[in-house]
């Protein structure tokens, strides 16, 4: 037994080397599976931001398409409430030859009965003495005029 303590004596210092070489080969082993998890979670943390980027661009596009169809589909709705505005004698021709113009134009013998109609109101305003005649009805004009 006293070999074996003479031994020891003299590799007892090995003893403390060799428990810290296992120590760091250990610590360096659970590390490396430290990192190994934490590299897999920032990959799965930045792939579920990337799908959480990507639906919000695609919740943005698709809210823009519906402003976008809103507006399209107000502007059709208010342009068929405005009126139809005839500016050029050409255009009134074309669109009097259609079904709806020719419900909503008049015919030219009719215009001129209303300018005639127009001149007798005048001339009957201008004359005097002639007030107290009645005034020639038109029934077919509209009550605001033409």
């Amino acid at each position: 037994m006293v070999p074996a303590l003479a031994l020891f004596r003299r590799v007892w210092w090995l003893v403390p080397i060799a428990a810290l070489a296992a120590g760091w080969w250990w610590t360096d082993r659970r590390l490396a599976d430290v990192r190994l998890t934490l590299a897999n979670e920032r990959q799965v943390r930045a792939q579920d931001l990337a799908d959480a980027n990507a639906a919000k661009l695609k919740a943005e596009r698709d809210a823009a398409d519906r402003v976008a169809a809103a507006a399209i589909s107000y502007a059709d709705r208010l342009a068929n409430r405005q009126p139809l505005i005839l500016e050029s004698t050409n255009t009134v021709r074309e669109y009097a030859q259609t079904d709806a113009g020719r419900v909503r134009c008049r015919a030219a013998d009719r215009v001129q009965a209303i300018d005639l109609l127009d001149a007798r109101l005048a001339e009957a305003a201008a004359a005097p003495g002639r007030r107290d005649r009645p005034v020639p009805a038109d029934a077919a004009a509209p009550p605001s005029g033409r």
